[in-house]
C-alpha cells in the first residue's frame, strides 16, 4: 500500500536503499496516498519534493547505544560559507515529537558557531537515559528552499543492576511543567483514561484489532478501557493499518496489517512468495535486518520467515519486506502488561481538621496512578488542597486539614484495576475558649471583637440581630479556634448589640458596643488658615460640619459682637451643622470670624478668615513691537489692580481693522507679558487687545492697540550657477524665490567679492527685474564669491550663494555633437516632403559649424544651414531625389574638432518594369516574365502587381499582388478569351505611376493541342548556408535595446547560433534571439559599455557552415 511518508525510508545514508524506494508510486506520486481520520494532509517534512532537497550537513548524527541512566550526545553540523544567516535545525523523536518542547534535566539542545571555519555546531544531550527513550530520533536542517534530515536509531540497553520494569503506557503521559519528569522524551496524554473495574482474570485482547474494526466514534472509548493516552500515534497508526490492500505479484500472502506482542515476548513475521527465486529483504524503520541472534530468519518451501526474539520498545516500530520491487509492510506494538492494585484503599472516620491519608499500593515501582473523588479527577496542582505522595509502589492521597464537603468517595485508578473508599468529617463537640466582652468605643477610635471556640470551623458575626457582611470598613478574620471582628474606625451608628454564632453549631457568643463622641468641628474643607473667599456683590453661605453627643451648642462671634440668627450677617443651625449667612458681600465684611462649639462631653472653637474679592481692572493698550510674514510681537502692562486675587495670566484677541469681530487667540492663559500672534493674513491690518484673569474672573478687554500690517521678504532666490565666464565677466543666472509673499517682488541685487576678502560689492547698483546678470571689470584670474538677494517692499531676503569660487577665464570646453538617436541611421523621406534637423552641440567659446554633402560644401541656396551657439539646424522645404547622401557635420572649437554624418535618403515611387513578355500559353495558362525597372525611386523594389484585361472590354482587374520574382504563371483564364496583361513596380513609397502591357495578346484556344509536357530532372534544392544579407558594423547607447540582423539562406534549414568574441551565448536573459523566413536577429536588452565587442552569427546544416560577423560598440550618454 503507500506510505503516507518515506522520511524514514529514504534520509538513513549508512544503509542501503530498498529498491521500492526509486519506484513511481513511492517516489513522491501524491495522488496514490490514502489519509483516514480527518488528517487533513501529510506533514509539512513530507511534503518536500525530493528535487528540492540539497545536501547541507557536513557532519551528520550516528546511531549509539547507551546504558540506563548514562548520557549520550548526538552532534550535526553544518557548513556555513554559503548561507546569509544561522540555518533552522529541529530534532525529533518517531516521525511527529519535537523535541524543542521536552527540553529539561533528561534533554539539553545545545548549538555553537565557529567563526573561523564557518561551521554550525547542534548538539542533542541525553541525560540519564531511561529504557523507554529507545528508538528512531531525526534531525532536519532548513534554510530557505534547501532541506535536508538525517535519521539514527538510540538503543538503550539494561544496566547490570536489576533494572525495574518499564510501563509501556507511561510512554504516553504527557510531561508536567515544573514536575521531576519535566523534559522527559514522553508521548502527550491528550485523554483521560475511563474507570475499568479490575477483573482477576481477562481473555488476551489485540487492541490495535479493535481499532482497525472499530467506528471512528469508538477511538476515544477503546483508548480509555485499555491505557492508550497518545490519540495522535494511535491514529496515525490506524491510518496505515487501514490502507487499502493492491493486489501483488510477488506476494501469493503478504503480512498482517498489525501485530502485537508483550514485552520481552517473540513475534513472528511470515509472507508467501508467489516465485520463491526472487531476493526478499527485511527492513525496519528504513534500515535492513541483518541475521543475529535476535533476528532469525527461516525458509519454508515459498514461506519467508522472520522471528524476533526478546521484543523490546525499541522494536516498536514499522516493518516491511521487498520482493524485486514490490513491498509489503505491517507495524508491531510491543506492550507492557497492565498495573494492578494489589492493596485497595479503606474506609475511614475522621473530624473536622484533622489530617487525612488514603493510601494503596500498586503492582510496579513509579505506576501512572489517577486519583478520584465522586469520579472527578484530582489533579496534584501545588495551589490544590490535595496532596498526592509516591513512594515506590505506595501511593498516598494526603488532606492536611480534612472539612465537612471532603466526605465522598475516593478512588483510584490503574491501567489494569482500581480500589475505592468512603471518607467521612464529622464535627467535634464544641467549647467556648474566650466569650467575647462588653466595650466602650470613642468615636474614631477600633472596634476589636474577639472569641476562641474549641473547634476550627466558620462562623457568622451578627449585629442588633441583621447580617454583618465583610467590606472595605468591617473585617472579618478567622485563624483557627480563633474569630475577630474588627472596625478600624468607628461611628455613632456603630452602637449595638453584637453576636458570633458559629456554623454547624446551635450557639451564640453575644457582647454590647458603646459609642462616645465629644463635640468636633469639621474644618478640612477650608482653605489655608481656614480663609474663605467670596466675591463681592454674592451670597456667602458658609456650611461648617459638626458632631457631638449629645448634640453640642453653637456660637458665632465677631470680635466682641455676637452674630444673631437674623440680619444680613446671621447664623443658622442645624442637626450636623452651623451655618455663617452674608447676604450681598462687601469688601468690609473681610475679617475673622469666631465658632465655638460646647456640649457636656467639652467644647471646641476655631477661627474663620472672610476675604471678599471681585475681577481685576483691565491692562492698558498692548504695543506691537514687531511684525513678521503672518505673526507679530505684542507687549503689555499688567494691571493697576488685581481685584484681591493674584493674576492667573492673560487672553489676547485680535481683529482685522475693518472687521467689528474679535477672535480668541489662546484657549490656555498667557503667563507672560508678552505674546505672538501667528497666521495673520500678509498685507492686512490688524488689531489686538487683552484680557486680565485672576481666581474671580476675567477683566473688561484693554484698548485695541495701533493698527499694524504683516509682511516679510520673499525666501532666497532658487538654483544660482554660473552661465558663462570671460577673460573679464561671469555671467550668472539664478531662478525666483520659490515664496514671493504679499510684498510682491521688486527686484535682485548681485553681489561679489573676491576670494580671501570679506568684503562684498554691489555689481548692479539699481535692482534687476532679470534672472541673468553678468558682471563686468573683472580681472583675469581672479577668484570671486558671488551671492544674489531678492528684494521688496518688507527688505532683502536672505541671500543664496554659489557654493563655491569661480575663476575668472575662459573655459575652453571640447567641441561634442549630439547626435538624435533617429539620425544615427539612414533619415528616409519621400519626395516633397520637407526635412527639418535639429542637431545639438556643445563646444565654447565660439564654436564653428561646418556641413559637406558627399564631400563638397553644401549650396545654402538650395539647402538652408542656421547655426546657434548650442545647436544646428539643417532644413529642405521641398525634398527631392538629388538631395539624398552622406551630410557630413564638423563643430570646431580652437584645435578640436568633433564629426558625425547623416545619411538622408529621398526616396520616390518607381518606374514600371521595362519589357513583359509572353513566354508560353498552354491549356488554360499563360507563363510571363519581365525585367526590373531601371528607376527604383531611390529604394529596394518589394515586389510586382500583375493585372490581366479581356481584349473585348480591356477592363484590368488584379491576379497577383506584391509578387517578388521578375516571372509569373497566370492561371484558370477562360478558355476562347484573349488577354492583355500588365505589371506595375512597387517600393516602400507605393506602386509606379504607369504600368508595362504585354505588346501581343494570349489567345486561350477552344480546340486546344494536347501540351506534351517537357522532361526535367529533379532540382536539387539542397545547398550549404549562405549568408545574403551580413552583419554591420554598428553602435549602441547604453540604456536602450539594441538589434543585430543579417539573413541566411540554406536547405535543410541551418541551426543558427550567436557568439560574442568567439563565445556561444547562451541561457543568458539579456539577449534574446529570433529567427523568421530566414532574418535572424539578435537583441541585446539595455546594454553596457560591458555589452561592446565582436558579435557572430553561425549557420550550420548537415552541408556546411557559414560565419558572419560584426563590431557592436555601446556609447554612455554624457
Amino acid at each position: 500500500m503507500p506510505e503516507p511518508t518515506k522520511k524514514d525510508e529514504t534520509e538513513n545514508e549508512s544503509a542501503p536503499p530498498p529498491p521500492e524506494q526509486t519506484t513511481p508510486q513511492e517516489g513522491g506520486n501524491e495522488k496514490g496516498k490514502v489519509w483516514s481520520l480527518g488528517e487533513g494532509a501529510p506533514e509539512e517534512s513530507e511534503k518536500r519534493d525530493d528535487a528540492q532537497r540539497s545536501t547541507l550537513f557536513i557532519e551528520k548524527p550516528q546511531s549509539g547505544t547507551v546504558s540506563v541512566g548514562g548520557n549520550i550526545t548526538f552532534i550535526a553540523k553544518v557548513e556555513a560559507k554559503d548561507l546569509l544567516r544561522k540555518p533552522n535545525v529541529k530534532w525529533f523523536k518517531g516521525k511527529w515529537m519535537d523535541l524543542a518542547s521536552k527540553a529539561g534535566k533528561h534533554l539539553q539542545l545545545k548549538e555553537s558557531f565557529e567563526r573561523h571555519t564557518k561551521i554550525h555546531t547542534f548538539e542533542m544531550q541525553i541525560i540519564k537515559a531511561k529504557e523507554n527513550y529507545a528508538g528512531n530520533y531525526r534531525c532536519e536542517v532548513s534554510y530557505k528552499d534547501k532541506f535536508d534530515s538525517c535519521s539514527f536509531d538510540l538503543e538503550v540497553t539494561e544496566s547490570s543492576q536489576a533494572a525495574p520494569s518499564i510501563d509501556i503506557r507511561s510512554a504516553f503521559k504527557r510531561s508536567g511543567e515544573g514536575q521531576e519528569d519535566a523534559g522527559e522524551l514522553d508521548f502527550s496524554g491528550l485523554l483521560k483514561r475511563r474507570e475499568v473495574k479490575q477483573q482477576e482474570e481477562e481473555p488476551e485482547v489485540d487492541v490495535w484489532d479493535l481499532l482497525k474494526n472499530a467506528n471512528p466514534s469508538e477511538y476515544e472509548k477503546i483508548a480509555f478501557q485499555y491505557g492508550i493516552t497518545d490519540l495522535r500515534g494511535m491514529l496515525k497508526r490506524l491510518k496505515r493499518m487501514r490502507r487499502e490492500v493492491k493486489k501483488s505479484a510477488a506476494f501469493a500472502k503478504g503480512l498482517d496489517p498489525a501485530y502485537q506482542v508483550d514485552k520481552g515476548g517473540k513475534v513472528r513475521f511470515m509472507v508467501e512468495l508467489a516465485d520463491p527465486t526472487v531476493e526478499l529483504k527485511w527492513y525496519k524503520n528504513g534500515q535492513e535486518i541483518r541475521p543475529s541472534a535476535k533476528y532469525i530468519f527461516e525458509h519454508k518451501g515459498n514461506q519467508r520467515i522472520l522471528f524476533i526474539n526478546n521484543c523490546t520498545m525499541t522494536d516498536d516500530a514499522r516493518y516491511y519486506v521487498t520482493a524485486g520491487d514490490e513491498k509489503c509492510s505491517t507495524e508491531l506494538f510491543v506492550r507492557d502488561p497492565p498495573i494492578l492494585v494489589t492493596k485497595g484503599l479503606e474506609d475511614t472516620n475522621t473530624y473536622v481538621g484533622e489530617r487525612v491519608e488514603l493510601s494503596c499500593e500498586v503492582s510496579e515501582d513509579d505506576a501512572n496512578v489517577k486519583w478520584f473523588r465522586n469520579g472527578v479527577e484530582l489533579s496534584n496542582d501545588p495551589k490544590s488542597r490535595y496532596r498526592i505522595k509516591v513512594e515506590g509502589k505506595k501511593h498516598t492521597l494526603i488532606i492536611e486539614e480534612a472539612a465537612k464537603n471532603d466526605t465522598a468517595t475516593y478512588s483510584v485508578m490503574t491501567t489494569g484495576g482500581q480500589s475505592e473508599a468512603k471518607l467521612a468529617v464529622d464535627l467535634r463537640p464544641l467549647k467556648i475558649s474566650l466569650a467575647l466582652e462588653d466595650q466602650t468605643v470613642r468615636l474614631g477610635q477600633e472596634i476589636h471583637l474577639k472569641c476562641e471556640i474549641s473547634e476550627n470551623v466558620e462562623g457568622k458575626w451578627y449585629k442588633n440581630g441583621q447580617l454583618i457582611e465583610a467590606s472595605d470598613r468591617v473585617k472579618l478574620y478567622h485563624k483557627g479556634r480563633i474569630h475577630r471582628f474588627v472596625i478600624p474606625v468607628s461611628a455613632v451608628d456603630d452602637e449595638g448589640e453584637y453576636m458570633f454564632v458559629p456554623d454547624a453549631y446551635n450557639i451564640n457568643i453575644p457582647c454590647k458596643v458603646h459609642i462616645v463622641d465629644p463635640p468636633k468641628l469639621h474644618l478640612d474643607g477650608l482653605g489655608e488658615n481656614n480663609t474663605v473667599t467670596v466675591v463681592a456683590g454674592n451670597k456667602l453661605r458658609l456650611e461648617i460640619p459638626i458632631t457631638g453627643e449629645p448634640p453640642p451648642k453653637v456660637f458665632w462671634s465677631r470680635g466682641d459682637k455676637m452674630v444673631t440668627d437674623s440680619g444680613r450677617i446671621r447664623a443658622e443651625s442645624y442637626p450636623d451643622s452651623s451655618c455663617l449667612v452674608i447676604d450681598a458681600a462687601e469688601r468690609d465684611d473681610s475679617g475673622p470670624f469666631r465658632i465655638t462649639l460646647k456640649n457636656e462631653a467639652g467644647e471646641d472653637t476655631a477661627l474663620i478668615n472672610i476675604k471678599v474679592v471681585d475681577v481685576p481692572d483691565p491692562p492698558q493698550a498692548p504695543n506691537v513691537t514687531e511684525v513678521g510674514e503672518d505673526w507679530c510681537i505684542m507687549t503689555w502692562e499688567p494691571p493697576a489692580n488685581d481685584g484681591g486675587s493674584p493674576i492667573l495670566g492673560y487672553f489676547i484677541e485680535r481683529k482685522k481693522k475693518q472687521s467689528s469681530r474679535w477672535m480668541r487667540l489662546n484657549f490656555e492663559l498667557c503667563k507672560e507679558t508678552t505674546f505672538e500672534p501667528k497666521k495673520m493674513i500678509e498685507g492686512v491690518a490688524y488689531e489686538v487687545r487683552v484680557f486680565a484673569v485672576n481666581a474671580i474672573g476675567i477683566s473688561k478687554p484693554s484698548m485695541p492697540s495701533k493698527s499694524f500690517v504683516p509682511l516679510a521678504v520673499t525666501s532666497p532666490p532658487t538654483l544660482l550657477a554660473v552661465d558663462s565666464v570671460t577673460d573679464t565677466s561671469v555671467t550668472m543666472k539664478w531662478r525666483p524665490p520659490d515664496q514671493i509673499g504679499a510684498a510682491g517682488l521688486d527686484g535682485y541685487v548681485v553681489e561679489y567679492c573676491f576670494e580671501g576678502t570679506d568684503e562684498w560689492i554691489v555689481a548692479n547698483p539699481e535692482l534687476t527685474d532679470k534672472t541673468k546678470f553678468t558682471i563686468n571689470g573683472l580681472p583675469t584670474g581672479s577668484k570671486i564669491l558671488v551671492r544674489v538677494k531678492a528684494v521688496n517692499a518688507a527688505g532683502e531676503s536672505e541671500p543664496k550663494y554659489h557654493p563655491q569660487p569661480i575663476l575668472v577665464k575662459e573655459v575652453i570646453e571640447p567641441p561634442k555633437i549630439r547626435l538624435p538617436r533617429h539620425l544615427k541611421q539612414t533619415y528616409t523621406r519621400r519626395v516633397g516632403e520637407t526635412v527639418n534637423l535639429v542637431i545639438p552641440f556643445q563646444g565654447k567659446p565660439r564654436a564653428k559649424v561646418s556641413w559637406q554633402k558627399n564631400g563638397t560644401p553644401i549650396d545654402k541656396n538650395d539647402i538652408n544651414i542656421r547655426n546657434t551657439e548650442n545647436d544646428t539646424i539643417i532644413f529642405i522645404r521641398k525634398a527631392e531625389r538629388g538631395h539624398s547622401g552622406e551630410y557630413d557635420m564638423k563643430v570646431e572649437v580652437e584645435n578640436l574638432v568633433d564629426k558625425a554624418t547623416i545619411d538622408i535618403q529621398i526616396v520616390d515611387r518607381p518606374g514600371p518594369p521595362e519589357v513583359v513578355t509572353i513566354e508560353d500559353v498552354w491549356g488554360e495558362n499563360v507563363n510571363l516574365s519581365w525585367k526590373p525597372p531601371k528607376d527604383d525611386g531611390n529604394a529596394a523594389i518589394t515586389g510586382y502587381t500583375i493585372q490581366k484585361a479581356d481584349k473585348k472590354s480591356m477592363e484590368w482587374f488584379t491576379v497577383i499582388e506584391h509578387y517578388h520574382r521578375t516571372s509569373a504563371t497566370i492561371n484558370e483564364l477562360v478558355i476562347g478569351n484573349e488577354y492583355y496583361f500588365r505589371v506595375f513596380a512597387e517600393n516602400m513609397c507605393g506602386l509606379s505611376e504607369d504600368a508595362t502591357m504585354t505588346k501581343e495578346s494570349a489567345l486561350i484556344a477552344k480546340d486546344g493541342k494536347v501540351y506534351k509536357y517537357p522532361v526535367y530532372d529533379d532540382f536539387d534544392f539542397t545547398e550549404r548556408p549562405l549568408f545574403t544579407q551580413p552583419l554591420v558594423n554598428t553602435f549602441a547607447v547604453a540604456g536602450y535595446n539594441a538589434t543585430l540582423n543579417c539573413s541566411v539562406r540554406g536547405n535543410p534549414k541551418p541551426k543558427i547560433t550567436w557568439m560574442k568574441n568567439k563565445v556561444l551565448i547562451m541561457n543568458d536573459p539579456r539577449y534574446r534571439m529570433f529567427s523568421n523566413q530566414g532574418v535572424c536577429t539578435l537583441e541585446i536588452r539595455k546594454p553596457s559599455p560591458y555589452d561592446g565587442g565582436t558579435y557572430t552569427c553561425r549557420a550550420v546544416n548537415e552541408l556546411g557552415e557559414a560565419e558572419v560577423d560584426c563590431k557592436l560598440e555601446v556609447r554612455v550618454t554624457q
